[in-house]
């Protein structure tokens, strides 16, 4: 016995303004009757860092409930699906037989994402979310650690702003800075050591970053499957705001952050993140940035008993 399957997807670029840049999403409009299984098996055929699936909220109050599978795995969070998914919502006008607005909400695993939309002469460009979970900063890690992950020798790890840590505001990464540009450019993902250090450290990415002026470079190397460096990681760049505005000296302090991300994978990016300290704790975390729609289509397979 067997029966056809279908649902219509969108796919986009996210973080940037042109098609072919940033980071690619696929949102599936619709994911009511499929399994957890034929959605990991979906974002697995798209091959994706990951695919977004929209479902109808358990509280009516809000817009939908948002599940998140990369190549390999459902996550609690991330960045860019929830900012892809945004510009899609909003673009659509009307989901699940409701009208929706300037500002939506999420359900996710992490909590609740509010969304805000950037419009421009009246149409949709993007999207910013604020964070589902408050800082949560986890156990140092040794630069020799790091180094050994991504091919470098320890004297090339900063720490300026921070040693390398771990931080999460909904989805952890071990965060360290880099001397230079260069020294960032050089970097590579060494499987065996991620594979040593990185689940016993209960992450799955590394995120790399140093400051040039009034820009952030990053990189992401991730162990999704597949996918081994990400182009534009909202998840690491908006954790990176939140944990640089907690780093502070000051009881108040704000951090605002033009992010370049993916150069070096031809998919140049562009995030824009903040945070807000007041007296002694990190309020708020958002991160933003442009969508650019690539393809319009429709899921079909068959499913068998």
């Amino acid at each position: 016995m067997s029966e056809t399957v279908g649902a219509d997807y969108l796919t986009l670029d996210v973080f940037t303004d042109r098609a072919f840049g940033g980071n690619p999403l696929a949102v599936v409009l619709d994911a009511r009757g499929l399994a957890d299984a034929e959605m990991q098996a979906i974002a697995a055929e798209f091959n994706y860092s990951e695919t977004t699936f929209l479902l109808p909220p358990v509280d009516a109050r809000h817009t939908a409930r948002v599940r998140i599978f990369t190549t390999s795995r459902e996550l609690p969070f991330a960045g860019h699906p929830n900012v892809g998914a945004g510009f899609v919502v909003a673009g659509l006008g009307t989901l699940f037989g409701r009208a929706v607005g300037d500002t939506l909400v999420f359900e996710e695993a992490a909590g609740l994402v509010p969304i805000a939309i950037l419009n421009e002469e009246g149409a949709v460009v993007g999207a910013r979310l604020t964070a589902p979970q408050p800082l949560a900063v986890g156990r140092t890690i040794a630069p020799e650690i790091v180094a050994e992950c991504v091919a470098l020798d320890a004297s090339e790890i900063a720490g300026e702003a921070h040693p390398p840590v771990i931080a999460s505001v909904g989805l952890p990464f071990l965060f360290a800075e880099i001397k230079s540009r260069a020294t960032l450019a050089k970097c590579r993902p060494v499987a065996d050591a991620f594979a040593r250090y990185l689940p016993a450290a209960g992450i799955h990415a590394i995120h790399l970053s140093v400051r040039d002026g009034k820009e952030v470079h990053a990189r992401v190397f991730a162990d999704h499957g597949s996918i081994i460096e990400d182009p534009a990681t909202g998840s690491a760049n908006v954790a990176l705001a939140a944990l640089l505005a907690g780093q502070s000296a000051e009881p108040d302090a704000e951090v605002a952050l033009d992010i370049v991300q993916g150069v070096q994978m031809g998919r140049p990016s562009r995030l824009a993140a903040s945070a807000v300290k007041r007296a002694g704790k990190v309020e708020r975390a958002e991160i933003g940035g442009r969508c650019v729609t690539v393809m319009r289509g429709r899921l079909s397979f068959t499913r068998r008993a």
